[in-house]
């Protein structure tokens, strides 16, 4: 649903608990054991490059659908299309969790738990509508790089939040963070002012809602996994975005209609965007699970580059060298920030 990334549900301190690896118990020496192992790891492996190549093709996937009906078909009503994305994450997260099991419900165990719930559904929404808002006007490659300062903003937040102070080298790595965005501002062809304020509120929300978790969501009792989480969001969600959208977008419906007499792809394609959004938020999960953080880390920051690669080749939007040049800055310092992080904890 981030757009960055989009619809990430982790907090900083679900991501911690998610990100162990999920690793097989087996036996002991052998010859035959060893290679069961082998073939169990080889098994592991091309499972996980599986669920990778989901998690990517989902989260580009859904960014670029984004970008296409809001810019490209005429369909401009962003609130509209996240109410639809929340519409299906709150089916299918039923779905996945009480029929399939993919995860073990947890229920919400008292009204406080509900509130805090709410709260952050409600930061989520502006985050989401924030950041399909800035696609009406901003080009792919452009959001990408803007939506890669998260770590600056969550560093922010979090020290105005609870005063605990990272290291000095930590702090460090956010330098480049902030100085590749304002480098590729310089450079990006197509910049939009409302565009860019819309995306740098967006991605700061989402920094807000991580840390707001973190807070809200602290003790064992309330906690809960990205995916339960995601099931009571939903809802919520929808039950805000629905008067929002009827109310800041009247003329949704009979443009919708329109649209589809016009196109008669237009329902496929709502449906597709949507139940992509919750893919999203399922491979993500799935990912976290079963590798280490590290690992996510590194292919969450090449996942930004491969979806900015793949917008400039679909959209044929123009680009710089100085604004390439930005972004490289940009995920460069977002690496280092992640590596501190990890060494400086």
């Amino acid at each position: 649903m981030s757009t960055h990334g989009s619809y990430s549900m982790r907090s900083k301190a679900t991501f911690e608990n998610e990100a162990k690896a999920t690793v097989k118990e087996s036996g002991g020496g052998g010859g035959g054991k060893s290679g069961k192992m082998m073939s169990s790891n080889s098994k592991e492996n091309l499972f996980i490059c599986f669920l990778v190549a989901l998690w990517y093709s989902s989260n580009i996937g859904v960014i670029l659908l984004n970008k296409y009906l809001l810019s490209n078909y005429g369909f401009k009503f962003p609130i509209f299309l996240t109410m639809c994305h929340m519409s299906a994450c709150a089916v299918l997260s039923y779905v996945s969790i009480v029929f399939f099991k993919v995860v073990p419900q947890q229920m919400i165990k008292s009204r406080s738990q509900f509130m805090k719930i709410a709260t952050l559904s409600l930061v989520f929404c502006a985050s989401v509508v924030g950041g399909n808002i800035s696609l009406r006007y901003l080009a792919v490659s452009f959001n990408q790089a803007v939506g890669a300062t998260t770590p600056f903003f969550t560093a922010v937040f979090a020290y105005l939040a609870t005063l605990k102070r990272e290291a000095w080298v930590t702090y460090a790595a956010l330098v480049p963070v902030v100085a590749g965005v304002v480098i590729a501002s310089g450079g990006e062809p197509g910049f939009h002012l409302f565009g860019f304020i819309m995306c740098l509120s967006a991605t700061a929300a989402r920094a807000f809602k991580s840390v707001l978790q973190g807070i809200l969501l602290s003790s064992e009792g309330e906690k809960l996994n990205s995916m339960n989480l995601l099931l009571y969001m939903s809802p919520i969600a929808v039950l805000v975005l629905l008067p929002a959208a009827l109310i800041m977008e009247p003329n949704v419906v009979d443009v919708t209609l329109s649209l589809a007499k016009d196109h008669k792809s237009m329902w496929l394609l709502l449906i597709l965007n949507s139940v992509t959004a919750y893919a999203a938020n399922l491979t993500n999960f799935l990912v976290t699970k079963h590798t280490s953080a590290l690992t996510l880390q590194v292919l969450g920051n090449a996942k930004g580059a491969v979806a900015v690669v793949i917008s400039i080749l679909l959209f044929r939007n123009p680009v710089t060298v100085v604004g390439m040049a930005g972004y490289t800055v940009t995920v460069m310092g977002v690496a280092a920030y992640g590596e501190t992080k990890r060494r400086f904890r």
